[in-house]
């Protein structure tokens, strides 16, 4: 099954991230973006499949966007960035991708999860 998925780690609060709104984009042969789909992420900031129905999930750059202002404005906090994008490489024959994110209001990291 060819996946995408994403969780949030609010590494200051020791917490998930829920309701953190999330979009799958794919870069298309212009150079442009395409939207592929929109999600929040669940209680436990979680997206576990992003990929639309019957998507083929073709080798190239995909981003995730994270709306970091939106999750954090719930907080009160001002947080650095407000959107964090995270583009990755799609390689060929492979179907599985899990880009965790673990967030601070000031600061991130991310790695390929399993």
């Amino acid at each position: 099954m060819k996946r995408i998925s994403t969780h949030i780690l609010d590494t200051a609060r020791g917490q998930p991230a829920p309701n953190v709104p999330v979009k799958l984009e794919r870069q298309d042969s212009t150079g442009a973006w395409q939207l592929l789909t929109s999600a929040h992420t669940d209680p436990d900031g979680r997206c576990a499949q992003l990929l639309p129905p019957d998507y083929s999930l073709p080798a190239g750059p995909h981003r995730l966007l994270f709306d970091t202002a939106h999750y954090y404005a719930g907080q009160r906090i001002d947080g650095l960035y407000p959107v964090v994008e995270i583009t990755f490489q799609v390689r060929e024959g492979e179907s599985h991708y899990h880009i965790p994110l673990l967030l601070s209001p000031n600061g991130y990291t991310t790695y390929r999860g399993s």
